[in-house]
């Protein structure tokens, strides 16, 4: 019997559909057992894969850490063991740029076996019981803000997706040169139109990443709809939770829908691994269109592969959380990659929340920003 480890986050999400995948797994292959440890979210996007690497088999990883992982080595590049025929059915069904994100120096780092990006959230029965509706424009996200029904995730990584969501919807993304983040113009509007926004919502929201936004929705009866936060389709699932969220696309500014921030996860291989050749054919299951559709999905995962995004059973399921979802997916912004990007992540989160919170000069803001990028260029090893 070969034991292998395997690494993910811990939410229902994160955990289970792993777990799932890995009884099954182990049921068609007797000679190997896997198994699951999770760690918490604000880990999950900070920890060094390198580190993880070196003790566990398997890794569930953020596509950020993409360029780290292959600058390192410390995973492997999985176009190298898969077949072609497996590897172009993954390119084929990406949902959004999914597969893309796990690309680097043309190789695939990981299997995109979770998609997912910052997309609406609603409450229907606090809605409909103040006759209220959907907001479907920002002026409409603003008025409902302002009766104080609004919520969003504030901690500081998921701030500064927000704010690359302001600049994408304004008409410029990020990081388009190595001189700055954004210009000044798109930046400063960003920056007053998020604030604008943030000073409705209640304070405690700023201690909240999305999974806590969610619970606060479904444990009480404060919060109608969060504008933006990484959809979760459990919280669609009928039983799941005290209340039904139902999910949507994103409210449309300047008379198009918000362009939102790419996140999901990928199944990674440790290049450290005693045992590559099962922890590949553990991966090849679980990134199945078969098991994506399947085992996957019914165990509270989230897929990658498109045809399970596409499966009316799955949308039946939850409330069509996926069908309504895809759109926001499909335009969503992927973030850089390169090796030393994930020191300007780790700091540059703060700065937004800081502004956000207490106000300050936009321009400056923007400066301390295009810092912490020139450093993080600097990082940069590849």
């Amino acid at each position: 019997m070969k034991v292998l480890k395997g690494i993910t986050w811990n939410h229902t999400r994160g955990l289970l559909p792993m777990v799932a995948t890995a009884q099954r797994f182990t049921e068609l292959n007797p000679k190997i057992e896997i198994t699951w440890e999770k760690r918490s979210l604000q880990e999950f996007a900070d920890a060094s894969i390198e580190d993880l690497a070196k003790r566990f088999d398997l890794l569930v990883i953020d596509h950020p850490w993409t360029g780290f992982g292959a600058y390192t080595n410390a995973i492997l590049p999985l176009s190298d063991y898969l077949s072609p025929e497996y590897i172009k059915d993954q390119e084929i069904n990406t949902v959004g740029r999914s597969y893309g994100s796990y690309v680097f120096h043309n190789k695939l780092w990981a299997l995109p076996i979770d998609a997912a990006t910052p997309v609406a959230a609603a409450r229907l029965d606090i809605l409909e019981k103040q006759g209220l509706k959907v907001p479907q424009t920002y002026d409409d996200l603003l008025a409902l803000a302002k009766k104080g029904l609004v919520a969003f995730a504030g901690i500081p990584v998921d701030v500064l997706m927000s704010f690359y969501m302001f600049c994408c919807s304004l008409n410029e993304a990020p990081f388009q040169s190595e001189d700055k983040v954004v210009s000044k113009k798109t930046g400063k509007k960003a920056l007053q139109m998020f604030r604008e926004l943030a000073q409705l919502i209640d304070p405690a929201n700023f201690n909240r990443n999305p999974i806590q936004v969610y619970e606060a929705m479904v444990n009480s009866d404060e919060i109608a709809y969060c504008p933006f936060a990484y959809g979760y389709s459990n919280y669609s699932r009928t039983g799941y939770s005290r209340k039904l969220l139902h999910f949507y696309d994103l409210v449309e500014l300047n008379n198009k829908p918000m362009i939102s921030s790419l996140g999901g996860t990928g199944l990674a291989v440790s290049s450290f691994s005693k045992n590559i050749p099962e922890a590949i054919k553990y991966a090849e299951f679980t990134g199945s269109s078969h098991v994506q559709q399947n085992i996957f999905a019914d165990n509270g995962g989230q897929p990658g592969h498109l045809q399970a995004w596409k499966s009316e059973r799955i949308n039946l399921l939850t409330n069509d959380y996926f069908k309504n979802t895809l759109p926001a997916l499909e335009r969503a912004f992927l973030r850089p990659r390169y090796s030393g990007h994930m020191y300007f992540q780790d700091h540059a989160g703060d700065i937004v929340r800081e502004y956000l919170m207490n106000g300050g000069n936009e321009e400056q803001v923007l400066e301390v920003m295009d810092a912490l990028y020139a450093k993080s260029l600097n990082l940069q090893t590849t």
